[in-house]
């Protein structure tokens, strides 16, 4: 059954929610959509002075909170989000984030094994400590 141009106003309607629904759904603040919203990254619709997000927002919003939960800059994500926009078939996209996803995977296990070595060494020192607390008589 095809829908009428005023079912479909309709459904985009129910879909039109507010900055204060958005944030608490997506556990963010209204500040924080409005940084993304000054960033370009999302663009609520507005009427009269009220924002109002759609699902293809509140989607871009949901990607963007992962990617920054990743830790892919602001310049990353939004290089992503631009892909996703100009090719429908989402293949240079899919390409470039598998790209950027590798060489996050290889900062990390960097890391990991800089934080493997600092434990270590940490407990290392602890151990010297309370070996010299127990020889003092303490």
């Amino acid at each position: 059954m095809a829908e009428t141009p005023n079912q479909n106003d309709n459904d985009n309607a129910r879909d039109l929610r507010g900055i204060q629904q958005i944030a608490s759904d997506l556990g963010i603040t209204p500040r924080t959509l409005r940084f993304y919203e000054d960033r370009g990254l999302i663009e609520p619709r507005r009427i009269g002075t009220t924002r109002v997000y759609t699902r293809r927002e509140v989607g871009r919003m949901q990607l963007i909170l992962r990617g920054k939960r990743l830790g892919f800059s602001l310049r990353d994500i939004q290089e992503f989000l631009d892909l996703y926009d100009a090719d429908p078939q989402h293949v240079e996209q899919m390409r470039r984030l598998a790209e950027r996803v590798r060489k996050r995977v290889e900062e990390l296990e960097q890391q990991k094994i800089a934080i493997e070595q600092t434990l270590d060494e940490l407990r290392q020192i602890e151990r010297e400590a309370m070996d010299r607390v127990t020889a003092a008589g303490g």
